[in-house]
């Protein structure tokens, strides 16, 4: 048996990890569209749907960059598409985008209880306090 380096975050649908893991990801899962949520990453040639949506990592204010991401993720899957999302590791940016995720398709109520699905989901998840912001100003009701 393989252990999977990349995650499950909706049951055959939306799967988060690395940017190691996208190999085996598109070789195991039928991903559709795969977002690489990483700003130091611009043009890379890939043999797949590979849409860059940038989040700068360490920064401030990201909201309109993180908002994108979680709107073209949840647009992806609201078509039907199967979806990959990654940054460089994992946990920063994936986690922010996964946790938005869950809330923008209403599986999760409050950014606390998306984060918990998200790391149970993935347990290396490791948000950043200013992505967390980033979250709160997104989500004011979350």
């Amino acid at each position: 048996m393989t252990t999977k380096n990349y995650n499950e975050l909706v049951k055959n649908r939306i799967y988060i990890g690395g940017a190691d893991d996208i190999d085996e990801v598109m070789k195991n899962e039928k991903i559709d569209v795969a977002f690489d949520l990483r700003a130091e990453a611009s043009h890379e040639d890939s043999e797949y749907n590979r849409v860059h949506s940038p989040i700068v990592d360490d920064a401030d204010k990201q909201d309109e960059s993180v908002k994108n991401s979680i709107d073209s993720v949840v647009t992806a899957y609201n078509e039907g598409e199967n979806v990959y999302f990654h940054c460089q590791g994992g946990s920063n940016r994936t986690g922010t985008v996964a946790i938005g995720t869950l809330l923008a398709l209403g599986q999760a109520e409050t950014i606390e209880e998306a984060e918990e699905i998200a790391k149970n989901a993935r347990p290396k998840i490791k948000v950043k306090p200013e992505m967390k912001e980033t979250l709160k100003r997104i989500y004011p009701n979350g």
